[in-house]
């Protein structure tokens, strides 16, 4: 009697250890979903920091650092190099500051880069309003139908200024300058070199644009201000002339009132 109820105590405890198992299973699976992985990996020399939380830095191992995305990063006196997974290579000078956002986006908000992006990667760079990538120019095929995006490794820099004014240079390959609406600015080939004012780079084209033109509601008050000028100025200059040609009268007749008291003493 005694082993029978051990048999099925011991059972018991293995299906109800089972079940607990297989509830925490899903939730093991889901945490582990949620780790991110690196995206690259990164080197640096002399002091560069990344933000650990909100507003706290802290030094990163020069020898070897993962790179996440979401993850600050700034250089103050020192020099960063990152090896991406996609074979891109960036350099990051002094006094740095950005993140990776998803999606292939690097964020400078200040500082340096230069950058090769080879032929096979999607990369691009955003810098306040603007966007920079590299441009894929139509090349023929061998169906006369068909229009392939030519694909070459581009090699450039980036550079922000202390008032806002940004630098961006191809040394190899095309970049095409974007803005938030993926509307191309400008595009450079090789060797070539542009600079952007600030309210280029911190404003967005399309308030540019509204700011430079007038508004339908400003068309309207100023319509409505015109008219009433108008009106006022006519009802002005109708009370004017209605004035003069009053006075017109009266001095008309009080001009011939005196001139028959003047003639009155010598008619018969």
């Amino acid at each position: 009697m005694k082993k029978r109820l051990g048999q099925k105590t011991f059972i018991y405890v293995l299906i109800v250890s089972f079940l607990l198992t297989m509830n925490g299973f899903p939730g093991a699976i889901a945490q582990a979903k949620e780790i991110a992985l690196p995206i690259g990996e990164m080197v640096s020399k002399g002091e560069v920091k990344f933000e650990a939380r909100d507003k706290v830095w802290k030094n990163v191992d020069p020898s070897h650092f993962p790179i996440f995305q979401g993850v600050k990063i700034k250089t103050e006196k020192g020099t960063s190099l990152f090896a991406l997974a996609d074979n891109c290579q960036i350099e990051v000078g002094q006094n740095s500051l950005l993140s990776f956002d998803p999606k292939n986006r690097l964020h400078l908000f200040q500082g340096s880069i230069d950058f090769r992006i080879p032929a096979t990667a999607a990369m691009e760079f955003k810098v306040g309003a603007l966007l920079v990538l590299p441009s894929r120019s139509p090349q023929a095929s061998k169906s006369p139908l068909v229009v392939l995006p030519k694909i070459e490794e581009a090699i450039g820099s980036i550079l922000i200024h202390s008032n806002g004014a940004v630098t961006v240079k191809s040394a190899k390959g095309s970049l095409s300058i974007l803005s938030e609406d993926r509307v191309v600015l400008t595009a450079l080939s090789p060797g070539d070199t542009v600079i952007l004012p600030s309210v280029t780079v911190k404003t967005p084209s399309r308030f540019i644009v509204a700011q430079a033109g007038e508004t339908a509601r400003e068309g309207e008050d100023k319509d409505k201000e015109k008219k009433s000028r108008d009106t006022t100025w006519y009802w002005v200059g109708g009370s004017v002339l209605a004035a003069a040609i009053a006075a017109g009268i009266i001095i008309g007749l009080s001009q011939k009132h005196g001139h028959k008291e003047e003639c009155w003493p010598i008619c018969p």
